[in-house]
């Protein structure tokens, strides 16, 4: 088994809320300053910049996993986890025609830059991507599923746009095998509240918006080699994933 650090929840300059300085290229470069061995991009309900981050990622020697951080219709963030670009691309096209087009207004929130393999700025997203879709809770694990990837509850200690503080609860129908949580100091509470959680894979992302906040080698995951399927099966087996 290898140990591999990890920050599987970063966003680009594609996400509105991502710094301008949130390139592709930087963010590689910025994960192999910090040590880490494994990488995921999840902007706001897009995986566009995932083509030119998996190759400034590779150029970089470090695994990088595409993905996107999907908003669903109750407003829970989800960070969704795909073996390959092709299943991520896939998945986009899907949650663009259910996402709300709402023009985004960049003098409030932000620019949204797509760029190439180059690390060049080649056009905007003119849609809001903050915005919830129409894609429910329930359903997302059998969308993601289906495309052999991983659905994982974002920030699930935060107050807004979680799925504790937005449904109140985990729905006992859930499938999901890991979750995310933000601060590790309420760990033992969050699991104590929803003993849901005693079964799932914890993780600590940096849900990174700015270079330096991208996370330090603090975390590990153990997989049997550094290639994005092992990675994605370590985070769904328990016995193959360690936390601190």
């Amino acid at each position: 088994m290898m140990q591999l650090t990890y920050d599987l929840h970063i966003h680009s300059c594609l996400s509105p809320c991502g710094d301008k300085d949130m390139t592709p290229a930087n963010i590689a470069g910025m994960a192999a300053v910090k040590g880490l061995n494994v990488v995921a991009l999840t902007d706001h309900n897009t995986s566009k910049n995932c083509r030119p981050f998996l190759k400034m990622a590779e150029a970089y020697g470090i695994t990088a996993i595409p993905g996107m951080e999907l908003c669903t219709e109750e407003e829970v963030h989800v960070v969704c986890l795909f073996p390959d670009l092709y299943a991520a691309e896939d998945f986009d096209r899907y949650v663009y025609d259910r996402m709300l087009k709402i023009p985004n207004k960049e003098h409030i929130f932000g620019e949204q830059l797509i760029m190439n393999d180059e690390d060049e700025i080649i056009g905007k997203e003119p849609n809001l991507l903050i915005c919830n879709t129409s894609i429910n809770f329930e359903s997302l694990y059998d969308l993601v599923e289906e495309r052999k990837g991983i659905m994982i509850p974002a920030h699930i200690d935060k107050n807004a746009n979680s799925l504790l503080a937005n449904l109140g609860f985990i729905p006992p129908e859930s499938r999901f095998t890991c979750a995310e949580i933000k601060d590790p100091s309420t760990t033992m509470e969050l699991k104590k509240n929803n003993p849901y959680l005693e079964h799932c894979r914890i993780i600590h992302n940096s849900d990174a918006h700015y270079l330096e906040y991208i996370n330090e080698p603090d975390y590990t995951i153990h997989a049997k080699s550094c290639s994005v399927p092992d990675i994605l099966q370590a985070l769904k087996k328990f016995e193959t994933f360690i936390d601190r």
